[in-house]
């Protein structure tokens, strides 16, 4: 069987060389084939590494797949696909790709053991600099929809800031973003300059106004479409969204794909396919001048501050009285 080759698209955001150059992997997870899943993300490293793509980023649960209702057989299964289960492969195929490789990180989010048997959904940045599974260095997702409850943890209070020579990043994974609350502390308190956004993200949902004609049988799509324009905007952060495409082995779920980059203004300058796969790369990125230019405009974040308050060290607002 020939070796399937990937759609790519590329371009480049300005003329200067010094920029961030992003790679986003708008891909499918094999459900249950862990192996194939992890000699998909090895391809596509090598082929953003060969590209001269700085940070490489993966969907949700990109080496697992999601879940299913079979508890003991999805359990059986996810247990060989946890994070762990697969250090070695990462130390020896992906970390060599790092540096004189060619990229500078890369994003994975993956299941990571908890306690009493339960997991975390775990993202967490391979660049070389530690023990990327460590407390402190993942981002454990916080809000856990329908049938994540019953095999993850939520990480709760969870953050992760990482500081590059492009900016500062936070991370979200697939819910999460819908919170504006917590989107507000990365920008407000945290002072990201992006967001990256790891998501699972299904398309299947309906919802019907019969008296206005108004119907979608896709509404989690179109929200995806929604939200990540209107928080970036409104938080004037990029968001760097990868999310998975394609339907799962076994519950015929689908992911609706469109991966993306939404600049600070809220403008998406790049979305990927909505039903097969495809890689995105974007050259020379203007991180911080882009959010800057943002702010000179409309500084959001002052004219909040002149209403609320910052609630001592508990990291959230309030209205001011009087």
């Amino acid at each position: 069987m020939s070796e399937q080759r990937f759609e790519v698209v590329e371009r480049s955001y300005g003329d200067g060389h010094d920029g961030l150059s992003i790679g986003l992997a708008n891909i499918h997870a094999a459900v249950p084939d862990v192996e194939a899943n992890k000699d998909k993300v090895l391809r596509v490293a090598r082929l953003f590494a060969e590209r001269g793509v700085d940070y490489a980023i993966f969907p949700e649960f990109c080496l697992s797949g999601y879940f299913w209702d079979e508890r003991e057989r999805c359990r059986e299964y996810m247990e060989t696909a946890v994070t762990e289960e697969h250090v070695g492969w990462i130390e020896s195929e992906l970390e060599p790709l790092l540096g004189s490789g060619g990229l500078e990180g890369i994003v994975l989010n993956n299941l990571r053991r908890a306690e009493d048997e339960s997991y975390y959904n775990a993202s967490f940045v391979i660049d070389g600099g530690g023990d990327y599974l460590a407390d402190e260095s993942t981002y454990d997702k916080v809000f856990l929809p329908g049938i994540e409850q019953e095999y993850t943890t939520t990480g709760r209070d969870d953050r992760l800031v990482v500081d590059t020579r492009h900016g500062r990043f936070g991370f979200t994974s697939c819910y999460d973003y819908l919170f504006g609350a917590l989107m507000r502390e990365y920008a407000m308190v945290d002072e990201v300059d992006a967001i990256i956004q790891i998501a699972s993200w299904r398309a299947e949902a309906a919802r019907e106004y019969a008296g206005l004609n108004v119907r979608t049988g896709h509404y989690y799509g179109d929200l995806w479409d929604t939200v990540v324009p209107a928080a970036s905007a409104t938080n004037q952060v990029w968001t760097f969204a990868c999310n998975a495409v394609g339907e799962h082995g076994i519950t015929g779920a689908r992911f609706c794909g469109g991966s993306g980059i939404w600049a600070p203004s809220g403008l998406c300058l790049l979305q990927a396919s909505r039903t097969h796969e495809e890689l995105l790369i974007v050259h020379d990125l203007d991180v911080r001048g882009a959010r800057d230019a943002e702010q000179d405009d409309f500084d959001y974040a002052v004219d909040f501050k002149e209403i609320y308050r910052s609630l001592g060290e508990s990291r959230g607002f309030s209205r001011q009285v009087g």
